[in-house]
């Protein structure tokens, strides 16, 4: 405010990157003139207590309400109508004037000093940017006006995690009566043409005895009480149209949801756990199989695919893992490459978990040999291997792992031979760089896990669903008793509701419930063309109770 000269940024580095506060390679930075202190790391104000709080909670600040209600002053200053003029001037917002768009013509400058000098000028102290806007800049609106906004749209869907004091289950029978449910999901991009908007969308099911269930999903209708559609696939219960995975999962093979992933458009099932150790891609239309691809020289045991849906990773018993292209044509994925992009090498023993994030250039693997090993796609370069601390003697292994947006691994660890829960299960966290950055023990062993925004979403073998916080990895709020062991859980596109695959063949949903008074009987809508009468979900508007029975 007083010093003209003094004109700083805070770079995107203050709000993403909390190894630039670190003198981690240990460079000689010298000392303070006064005291003499030798200068190392950034030294953080008290609130901080580690350069990841700092960096965690400066975003905070940065999307926080205060912030949103006064973008529009900085709008102002920077791109606005505050940026010249009197008004400039009011808003202390004054420059040295070579700064300023069209303030100087330097091809005009005939005197060359002078031309560099003014160059030079501009290269280091950088130049006002253009001016957009002679008028002010509309307020944005704060999150409780974009609340009631949605609220009064009929198509507007509940983040849950915005709610989660307020979530409730609803169960769906007859999907796979007796056989557990071992995949659930809402493929994230399918194609939607203008017509068909507000048309149900594909939610894939599969069963623990390879039965492909796709059933109409929609997340949202302001006329149903429970928040969402369900229509049943009719094939899964009649032998004579049930679509099934061909082939025989391996003698022994524990059938996880992590032998399974499903190509975003809904298209696509890929598949590991067969006996001949191949990878298979089974149309989810026609339940028949596309393609099988023997590469690994073991057991396929677990699958993941990235967020684009350009890349399939695959871990084996072989002990390696291959990163697969997902071929596409006209935008649409038709099966895998014939031979993998990479093969990644490092683990001694079983890989028993995957992640990938092409983003990131990220492939991360987790082994029965208790390490998690990081590598480039790109590439396939070695970048690091990481060790989840264990005071336990016993072998430690990697059951599941999850990879955040922005890169945070979350390993789940458990020791094997142990036979009380307790110490048996842990989660730990690790930043995209590899530093460890906590731990929490668990009492319940993990079945399923993901990674959603800021929040970790776990179903366990005791039969808990648990929301955890992602930096803190404590609970946000209690775990719903499901009573039945989880065999996968997946969060929709929409955040709006949980899919929990349970033992004996339900599909629990759970999501933001509405109050009773706005509950309605039954609804007509036009699906696929014609005009069907449903109840509130197929299978009748039965809330599940989520307590522990007694």
């Amino acid at each position: 405010m007083d010093n003209p000269n003094d004109v700083k940024e805070l770079i995107p580095e203050f709000f993403y990157f909390p190894e630039f506060l670190e003198n981690q390679n240990g460079f000689n930075l010298g000392q303070l003139q006064m005291s003499k202190e030798v200068v190392n790391d950034v030294v953080l104000p008290k609130w901080a207590h580690s350069p990841e709080d700092f960096i965690y909670k400066h975003r905070k600040a940065l999307e926080s309400e205060y912030v949103s209600a006064h973008l529009h002053e900085w709008i102002d200053l920077i791109f606005g109508y505050k940026q010249r003029g009197p008004a400039a001037v009011e808003a202390l917002n004054v420059f040295y004037y070579c700064t300023y768009e069209g303030a100087v013509d330097l091809d005009a400058l005939t005197d060359e000093k002078e031309r560099k000098a003014l160059e030079g000028m501009i290269n280091n102290f950088g130049q006002t940017p253009c001016q957009l806007l002679k008028e002010p800049h509309p307020q944005r609106l704060s999150a409780e006006e974009v609340v009631q906004r949605l609220t009064k749209s009929d198509t507007s869907t509940l983040n849950l995690f915005q709610h989660l004091t307020e979530l409730k289950s609803f169960f769906i029978e007859g999907i796979s009566d007796g056989v557990p449910i071992v995949k659930a999901v809402v493929p994230r991009n399918q194609s939607r043409s203008f017509i068909s908007q507000g048309s149900p969308e594909i939610l894939v099911t599969t069963s623990l005895n390879c039965v492909i269930g796709t059933h109409g999903w929609l997340p949202y209708d302001k006329n149903i009480s429970n928040y969402f559609t369900f229509i049943k696939d009719t094939t899964v219960t009649n032998p004579k149209t049930q679509r099934r995975m061909s082939g025989p999962f391996a003698p022994g093979l524990e059938i996880t949801s992590k032998l399974f992933a499903v190509s975003h458009d809904a298209k696509l099932l890929f598949s590991g756990g067969h006996w001949d150790n191949s990878i298979q891609v089974t149309s989810l239309t026609k339940g028949k199989l596309m393609g099988q691809h023997i590469r690994h020289m073991d057991i396929v045991t677990c699958l993941a695919i990235d967020h684009c849906g350009i890349n399939l990773i695959s871990g084996s018993r072989d002990t390696t893992c291959m990163i697969w292209q997902i071929v596409q044509q006209g935008g649409v994925p038709v099966g895998l490459a014939t031979k993998p992009l990479q093969i990644l090498y490092g683990h001694t023993d079983e890989v028993s978990s995957v992640g990938i994030s092409t983003e990131l250039d990220m492939a991360v693997s987790g082994s029965r040999d208790g390490t998690v090993i990081v590598h480039t796609i790109r590439k396939g370069q070695y970048v690091r291997t990481l060790r989840p601390p264990c005071e336990s003697s016993l072998l430690l292994t990697v059951p599941n792992l999850a990879l955040s947006w922005e890169g945070h691994i979350v390993v789940h660890t458990s020791v094997e031979g142990k036979t009380s829960l307790k110490d048996k299960n842990a989660l730990h966290l690790y930043s995209v760089n590899g530093k460890y950055l906590g731990s929490e023990t668990l009492k319940e062993e993990v079945s399923d896990m993901c990674v959603t925004g800021e929040y970790i979403v776990m179903g366990s073998l005791q039969g808990f669903l648990s929301i955890r916080d992602l930096y803190s990895l404590s609970l946000s709020i209690s775990p719903l008793a499901m009573r039945l062991p989880i065999h996968c859980i997946s969060v929709t596109k929409e955040y709006s509701h949980i899919l929990v695959g349970l033992e004996d063949g339900k599909l629990i949903i759970v999501g933001v419930g509405k109050p009773a008074e706005m509950r309605s009987g039954q609804l007509s809508r036009k699906l696929w063309g014609s005009s069907k009468r449903l109840s509130q979900i197929s299978s009748g508007e039965t809330e599940y109770n989520t307590q522990d029975s007694k």
